[in-house]
């Protein structure tokens, strides 16, 4: 369950990124449908933490370079390798799909980066964007990172909702898809979450994090080339990040 005054705030964060210039109390009320009360407070809690500031007086509020030190107080803590970028730009390049890096977040599959197709139909996967875990080739190449006990633990909160005729509906189909998919070598998402789109995917570990890399898009240009996607997305894991390791834990 979302926490209202948290969404509320982050949504404020995603319209100062879209919009890109100050707002006024008013300006933001009217946008989101908020009270003028719940958003002066929200405003002014922000304020006096030092997360707004008026550009210029009474002309509204524009985040502060608050944001940015703590974002790269976090990034310098856990720095992304630059060779997972690299990958996804060859990967891209070599395939023309779109090249996506995912990490397991609470009991999805959070896109921490992506590379898209340069084909006008394409599989769009902005960084951030959340998938269910079971019903995702990236979702599943996580998922055969962890122990028996922790997956089993993540697949009984999993909601089995139907998205396609081809989604798995039931722990025991995903248990099945995970083994079959680390006996063939690759993980398979075969259009069961979003309809018309496919993908492939590998267990992705660097040092002691735990990544999937997915190559996606429309299933009539992904389906014929499994195996071949399969084999690139080796051989430039090999090229750019020789270190990594590539076969899931099933203990």
């Amino acid at each position: 369950m979302d926490v209202k005054q948290v969404v509320n705030a982050l949504e404020l964060i995603e319209f100062f990124a879209t919009h890109r210039r100050p707002a006024t109390l008013a300006e933001i009320s009217k946008h989101f449908g908020w009270p003028r009360s719940s958003t002066f407070n929200l405003l002014g809690t922000l304020a006096n933490r030092g997360y707004l500031y008026e550009p210029r007086a009474r002309e509204g509020v524009y985040p502060s370079p608050r944001w940015q030190q703590l974002i790269d107080a976090i990034e310098r803590a856990a720095p992304l390798p630059p060779s997972l970028r690299t990958l996804l730009e060859a990967l891209s390049k070599r395939t023309q799909e779109t090249a996506v890096l995912g990490a397991i977040s609470g009991g999805q599959a959070l896109f921490i980066d992506a590379v898209e197709s340069p084909h006008a139909v394409r599989y769009s996967a902005a960084p951030g964007k959340l998938v269910p875990l079971h019903v995702t080739a990236t979702g599943r190449a996580l998922l055969s990172q962890l122990s028996d006990a922790d997956r089993a633990t993540l697949l009984r909160k999993a909601v089995f909702e139907r998205y396609t005729p081809t989604t798995l509906m039931s722990v025991e189909a995903v248990e099945i898809e995970i083994a079959r998919s680390i006996q063939r070598g690759w993980f398979e998402g075969a259009a069961e979450f979003t309809a018309d789109l496919g993908g492939v995917a590998l267990p992705l570990q660097v040092g002691q994090r735990q990544f999937a890399l997915l190559v996606g898009g429309p299933m009539f240009r992904i389906q014929p080339r499994r195996e071949e996607l399969a084999r690139i997305m080796r051989e430039e894991i090999a090229a750019h990040l020789p270190d990594a390791g590539l076969q899931p834990k099933n203990q």
